[in-house]
This record gives C-alpha cells, structure tokens and sequence, in this order.
C-alpha cells in the first residue's frame, strides 16, 4: 500500500503551493494524520523557518516537529556534495521519510524551489529523491509568460524524465494560466500523456499573485507610520502619486498601493479620504519614499482619522521603490488565512480530488475522526448550495464569519440591519468581503416587509395579533430572519451571537414550528475530540426533560448522528450503571430507555450508564460485560440541562476539543442557535451545519 505522494516542478513561482495546501486539505479529510515532509529547503535568514513548513504545519496543525519534516538546507547539500559525500544525502532523507512513513497513515513530499542556481540539476535532484523514496509524482507548472508549445514542451520533457526513471506520473497541472485557455492545456497535455496520468489546469488568481503590505515592507525595509494591524492587505496594482491630486484621483483602481514622496500632503490626504468615501475605489496601502515624513501638523491629521491604511516611510526614491515592488513575488505565509483558503477553494474547484486520491491512497481508515468530519461538512455543504440569513448584521465575529463562508463559496448569505452601517464595520475590520456576494437587507426598509407582516398576521391572529403587533415583531431581526425561511426566500438561520436562545428560537415555534411526529425541540453538540468525534445531546435547550422527552432527545440525537455519518451507538448517561442505582432521576432515565428501546429497537442504546463507562473501554467492560454500546457510545444523553451544558464545557476547555452546534433539533427548516460568547470559528461551524441540515437530512 502506498503512503506517500511527491510534488515536483520545474521553476519558481509555479504555485505549487496551491496543490500542497489543496492536497493537505482533502488528505486530511480522508485519513486520520498526514505528515509533510520537504527533502530539501532554502536557506533562510539566522533564526527564520522555511515559509513553506511553517504554513502546513500551522495552518493544519500537524503533530509534526519542525526538525523532522525536512532533511536538509540547499547550502548543505551542496557542501556535503563538493565534499564528495552524495550518498549521504540520498541516506538521510530516506530515513528521514521513512520515519515519518510510520508515523502517519500518509506522507505528502514537497519538492524543491528552484530559487537558486542550476535549476537543471535541481530538477533531476527531484527525479532522484522521488525514485529512492518509492512515490508516484504529481508534475506542477506554471504557464505564466509562456506560450502552448513553450508550456507544453517544458512539461512533456519532466514526464519523461520521471517516467525513464521508472517514477510514476499521477497526474499533471498547468498553473497560472488564462481563464480562456484551460481548455487548451488540458487538451495539450492529452496529446502526450496516456490516459492513466490525469491532467489539471488552474487559472491564474490574483488575489494569490499580489504581494501583502507586510510583503512590500520586509523587502523595501520600510517604517511603518500608521496601520500595522492592516499589513494584510493586498496590494491589487500600484502607481505613483506625481500629478496634482485632481488628476491622480482618476487614476486610482481598487486596492491600489500609492507610492509617493513623503512630503506630498496633498496625495496622502486625498488618498486616505478616497479610501473612506464610496465614489472611490478602496487602496490598500500608501509608500512613502525619499526618507521624507510628513509634518507634524499632517501626521495629527492623519492620526484623527477613523479609519486608515497602512503608511510605510521608505529611503529609496520613487523610481527605484516603484521597480523593487514590481518586481515582488507573494507568498503564502502561515498567518495569510485570505490566500491559504483560496488555494484551498481554487484547488477544489479546479482539481478533481476523489478520482485523484483513489490512485495513490488504498485504505479506509476506522472511525470518524474529528479531520474527515470536518472536510465532511464543508464538501457536503458544497454539494448542494443553500441561502442562510444571519440576523446580527453588525456583530464583528458574524461578519469575519461571512467572510470566509464567502471566499470559500460555500453557501449564499444574506444579513440583517441597516446597510451602511454593516458596510462601516466591514471596512473598519479591513474584511475582504465581495459585496456582491453578499446580500444586506434592512427589515423595514425591505420590499417584502408588508407581505411578511400580512402573512404573520394570518398565521397569529388566533393568538390576539393585531396588525400593529405584526408590524412591531416583524421589525426584530430574528422575527423578519424566521419568515424569510418560512416564506422561502431563506433555507436557515443562525443567530444568538448577541440574542438569547428564547429570542432566537421563539419565532421558529411560533411559525415555523415541530417536524411531524416531534415534540420536542433539542440540540446536539458535535464535539471535536483528538481521535473521535461524539454527539452531545441535549445541552442547550431543555432545563429538565421528562421521561417520553428523554426518549425523544435520544431518537432525534441518534438521527442527527447518522445524517452525518457516525454510527449511532446511545449511552443514556446517569449516575449509576445498568441496575445498581436507585432514584427518581436515574428511574426516569431507565424508563426513557425503555421508551427507545420500544420505539427503535433497530438502535444501539445503553442506559442508565456512567460516562467513564461509556467512553472508556476496560471501565465499559468491567461495569456491563457484553454490551454493544458500554466503552465505545458515540452518542451521549444526558439527563438534563445543568448536567449537559457543563459536560460539554468541561470536555471542551479541558480537552481543547472543538465544540461544533449546537444544532436545534425538530423544526421543520433549520434555525440555530449560538452562545452569546461564540468564537469566529463557532459562527463559520454553524453555518456549514444549518447548511446541511437545509439539504432535508
């Protein structure tokens, strides 16, 4: 069986990284750890890491020392070379890999830069390594600047080269290549390859090409004057403020970097203003070159201003800042989370994984591993897009949230409240958001908003609401949020960021209300520990269930687990196991077993059983020898709200485990609510799971 896979290119730049981090995501969706390992790596400043490991194991968060994911540096190499001593570096990355090899159930080899001399003999390198360490090659290229035979040429020279070293050809990429001509080169690599070698093409993106603000200052060694906490901004063109300011202002493109000398107020001014105003493109950035600052009375201008970008003092004059920035090629660096998502989007869209994976990876792991269900959720609420509404428009974590659900198109979004407000605070958090993917609807200004308040009128009037009622709770964010789903325009909502669970969930009963046959609304938590994945249930809505309510939690937590894709195996959890304990509380957990038992006897269930018992296998075998369920339950009741909601909490800060939901259970259409001290990650989990649930799971 073959555990690992090397990517190999011919030249710099070539984007490899995209196919690196877009491999890593979909690996780590498919198994339960994968290392990285590259063979050979730059040189880099005294005390700095490779840019390339630091990303992966960061980004993914690999159990995996820096030290052992790379052999050696290229100024060893070549030393160890011009000392006449080659075969200990071939000897070293073997055993190298071959520990990571035991480690992981899959190793995914980086090959080199070519950001040095010899390129030519750095590539057969590549073809040596990839033949000693047994892997089957993945060929990326970049099209950039090339024309279709110049391209092609370059890529059926490497398959040859690998293939008469007996090294397998998987697959071939053409990167950075025009959106028009994708078809061009795949059909050119068809020409020369058999059909066994899959063939990819990608367009160049540009938010990948352009350089960050941090970028431009490492290489310009700039100061920087104002807006540190925006050095990730990209920089999508740049030009030189030398004309008069009514001029210049003509010429500015969105996310364009100014260069200008530092005593030109008048541009700097102009700039920052064009920035905040909605008649003007935003910039991304302002250079100032010559050494020259500008005066006190500008700078306690500038340091009144609401919002800024980030203003970098540099030495070099304009003419040679202008060429030095030209000439900079961007990275994706561990903390550039905008560009490591979209490598991981591009990658997806352009890269047929699953047919890929099939040809170099022949296993199928045990369990549900808190990795595959996460690459789960996103993939599955890709397959079927849905529209959700995020009713707390203005609340920052809901906004960094939608931004990424948005660069990773991943579902359509709509959010409540008053537009130019929500487009304020998308600009003061500096968020990449494409407005025109986003929807933003104010209730009372909306076109719908009579037809909604005329529709929750016939559903309540039975209720004594009267058409001012209706027009009052049709006004609050959660009510307007709820009918929208209810009318169609929406398939989900998730709130509760900066509303109560009541405020959130009372509308859905009140209009959108139970599934047939349900009761009782619950939820359940997926929690995200090391080596599995288990349901939590009910731990966030109901304060003390009944029997008959007990039993219906069960049934529907039971449900949620296997729509997706853990096999349901139920500890009913109490203080006592099976029939040693006595009292009202474990009683009426015995009893609402029973109930299941009755109901669905096609289910695993134990109960009434102690949590270490459930979890813990001896502690399982020991306390109820013979059970299906007792060590190894994957769904865990509990028997009330106080019991629950600190369990999961506990496991969850103690742990370090990753608490997704909690998902509401037996509404007709999904609504979800969120604890008021969600995190970023919590809003984006959410999301993807009301999704999902939106699918008619």
């Amino acid at each position: 069986m073959n555990k690992g896979l090397y990517i190999a290119t011919m030249e710099p730049h070539s984007g490899k990284s995209l196919i690196s981090l877009g491999l890593m995501r979909a690996l780590l969706g498919k198994t339960v750890k994968v290392g990285y390992f590259r063979p050979i790596i730059n040189d880099e400043k005294p005390g700095a890491r490779d840019n390339h490991i630091e990303t992966v194991l960061k980004y993914f968060d690999l159990p995996l020392a820096y030290e052992d994911s790379y052999a050696f540096t290229r100024s060893e190499v070549t030393q160890k070379r011009n000392e006449g001593r080659s075969g200990e570096i071939i000897d070293t990355i073997i055993r190298k890999y071959k520990k990571l090899e035991d480690s992981f159930d899959f190793v995914l080899v980086e090959g080199s830069d070519f950001s040095g001399e010899g390129s030519v003999f750095e590539f057969d390198e590549n073809v040596t390594i990839a033949k000693n360490l047994g892997l089957p090659v993945i060929i990326v290229a970049s099209g950039r600047g090339k024309t279709k035979e110049g391209l092609m040429g370059s890529l059926q020279m490497a398959y040859q080269s690998f293939v008469n070293k007996d090294v397998r050809v998987l697959a071939m990429v053409s990167n950075k290549i025009e959106l028009a001509n994708l078809n061009i080169a795949t059909n050119g690599m068809r020409e020369f390859l058999p059909d066994d070698v899959a063939v990819f093409a990608i367009p160049l993106i540009d938010t990948l090409a352009n350089p960050t603000l941090k970028e431009i200052v490492e290489v310009l060694d700039g100061k920087i004057l104002f807006g540190e906490e925006y050095l990730d901004n990209q920089s999508g063109s740049f030009n030189v403020g030398a004309m008069q300011l009514r001029n210049y202002l003509n010429h500015l493109k969105n996310e364009s970097l100014v260069i200008t000398p530092g005593d030109r107020a008048d541009i700097i001014l102009g700039a920052l203003q064009a920035n905040i105003s909605s008649n003007y493109p935003r910039i991304s950035g302002i250079i100032l070159t010559g050494g020259l600052i500008p005066e006190d009375s500008i700078i306690k201008l500038i340091e009144g201003l609401s919002q800024v970008v980030p203003i970098i003092s540099v030495n070099d004059g304009t003419f040679n800042v202008t060429n030095r920035v030209g000439a900079i090629k961007s990275n994706i660096y561990a903390d550039s989370t905008q560009k490591i998502e979209a490598s991981v989007s591009t990658f997806e869209k352009y890269i047929t994984i699953d047919p890929l994976i099939e040809r170099f990876v022949n296993f199928k792991p045990a369990g549900m591993t808190p990795r595959m269900f996460q690459y789960g959720l996103v993939k599955r609420a890709q397959q079927q897009r849905k529209h959700i509404v995020l009713p707390e428009g203005t609340d920052e974590r809901i906004l960094t949230a939608a931004s990424r659900l948005i660069a990773m198109d991943i579902v359509d979004l709509t959010i409540l409240g008053n537009e130019e407000e929500i487009k304020k605070m998308i600009m003061k958090l500096a968020l990449p958001i494409d407005l025109e993917k986003l929807h933003i609807v104010d209730p009372v200004t909306s076109e719908y908003f009579e037809d909604y308040v005329k529709t929750f009128y016939e559903l309540r009037k039975h209720k004594n609401v009267n058409m001012d009622i209706a027009r009052d709770l049709m006004s609050d964010v959660s009510y307007y949020g709820t009918m929208m789903i209810y009318k169609g325009h929406a398939d989900g909502m998730v709130s509760g960021a900066a509303h109560t669970t009541q405020h959130t969930i009372r509308p859905a009963l009140q209009f959108i209300k139970t599934k047939p046959g349900v009761s009782v609304v619950s939820s359940v938590f997926f929690m995200c520990l090391e080596d599995r994945v288990s349901v939590f249930g009910d731990c966030a809505i109901n304060p003390n269930p009944s029997a008959e309510e007990l039993a219906e939690i069960c049934i529907s937590s039971a449900e949620s687990s296997r729509a997706f894709g853990i096999e349901p195996k139920v500890a009913m959890l109490s203080y006592s196991s099976g029939s040693s304990g006595k009292g009202e509380d474990v009683d009426r957990v015995r009893e609402a077993t029973e109930i299941v038992k009755k109901k669905r006897p096609d289910l695993k269930i134990e109960g009434p059983i102690q949590y270490d018992a459930a979890v813990d296998l001896n502690v399982g075998k020991s306390k109820l020898p013979g059970s299906e369920v007792a060590g190894q339950a994957s769904v865990l009741i509990f028997p009330d709200l106080n019991t629950g909601n600190n369990t999961y909490k506990a496991v969850q800060r103690e742990t370090g485990a990753l608490a997704i939901g909690p998902m509401l259970q037996g509404l007709n259409k999904p609504v979800n609510d969120l604890s008021r001290g969600c995190t970023v990650d919590d809003v984006f989990n959410t999301v993807i799971l009301t999704a999902i649930q939106a699918q008619g799971i």
